[in-house]
């Protein structure tokens, strides 16, 4: 399901020229990603696909692939960097792996809100941070909404830090994560996702931590009757392209590439922010418990790892410090 070009190599010139984009060989673009077809990732791909497929006039097909049909987010990212896929939906975390700069986005309480870590996204820093991207063979089309990143357990009620002692909570393995609920006294428990369900349900573990949007769209509301708004992370999406098929569009077609991602981030953005309000209408409606603690103690817990976090990535350090300078 990759772009077949064999006919489109030799005749880019006027395959995708302005006049001739109706009589060129269709190729096929695979996009996918590991979320449910409700969430703002799948908005994101749907519209990039849509878009694509319209302004390219026959030239391209957009398929979109959801739910980790293609694998997980790692398996997809390896993929596109190999040239096998062709565009990845992803929070950033799993990029953490190689692009060792992007771990300054698990720093915890780096950011206050959604808006603030999006402006950052949407500007010189988000931009600086996609240019890293090419030399792992990967072309950064563009961040949709962060996700902010919230508690919410099978029965323990999360209002103190006290009440994070031993709690056994599902954590994304990403440094800062790990790091920042250890800090605050719980044991980060390393899960495959699929099996998170059935662990709470069980109580092989005792809560997990995702967006509230994620809480409703993958049913975990079904199993946790908490959910405490610690606003420990806000983990960036992103739309990321393997290189080697974005280099061989031509400039035309980059330009639509282009062209559907601005499309695709302003679709997305929006509907995270009606997803988020929706999350919590239906928490309240359901019976689930919403806990508003008190951050500023586990802000100051959570940003005491940052020193321990910005020497094992001394690379994140610039970086660091212009979102630092950033949202002062």
């Amino acid at each position: 399901m990759t772009f077949r070009f064999a006919h489109l190599v030799g005749t880019l010139a006027c395959a995708f020229g302005l006049t001739g984009l109706a009589t060129a060989q269709t190729a096929e673009m695979s996009v996918g990603h590991v979320l449910a077809t409700a969430s703002h990732y799948h908005a994101a791909a749907a519209k990039f696909s849509e878009v694509v497929n319209q302004k390219s006039k026959g030239a391209i097909k957009a398929t979109v692939f959801p739910g980790g049909q293609l694998g997980g987010e790692v398996k997809m990212l390896q993929s596109a960097r190999t040239g096998t896929l062709d565009v990845v939906v992803t929070g950033e975390a799993p990029l953490e792996g190689f692009v060792k700069e992007f771990a300054v986005f698990s720093f915890p309480y780096l950011f206050s809100s959604v808006d603030q870590i999006n402006g950052v996204l949407q500007g010189p820093i988000g931009r600086g941070m996609l240019d890293l991207l090419p030399k792992y063979n990967l072309v950064g089309l563009g961040f949709i909404s962060a996700l902010e990143r919230n508690i919410f357990t099978n029965g323990k009620v999360v209002n103190t830090i006290a009440d994070m002692k031993g709690l056994k909570i599902r954590v994304i393995q990403g440094p800062g994560y790990v790091k920042a609920y250890q800090a605050l006294g719980a044991q980060p428990t390393p899960m495959a996702y699929t099996e998170l369900y059935t662990a709470l349900q069980n109580g092989a573990v005792d809560a997990a931590e995702n967006s509230p949007d994620v809480f409703l769209q993958d049913r975990f509301i079904e199993v946790s009757k908490t959910y405490a708004n610690l606003k420990i992370m806000y983990m960036p999406a992103v739309i990321v392209m393997s290189k080697a098929k974005y280099d061989a569009l031509s400039p035309e077609m980059q330009k639509v590439v282009q062209e559907a991602t601005a499309e695709a981030i302003a679709f997305a953005t929006a509907q995270y922010k009606k997803d988020y309000a929706d999350a919590f209408a239906a928490m309240k409606k359901t019976g689930v418990k919403i806990v508003e603690p008190d951050l500023k103690p586990f802000m100051e817990v959570g940003r005491s790892v940052h020193g321990d976090l910005l020497g094992e990535f001394p690379m994140a350090k610039p970086w660091y410090e212009k979102i630092v300078a950033a949202t002062k």
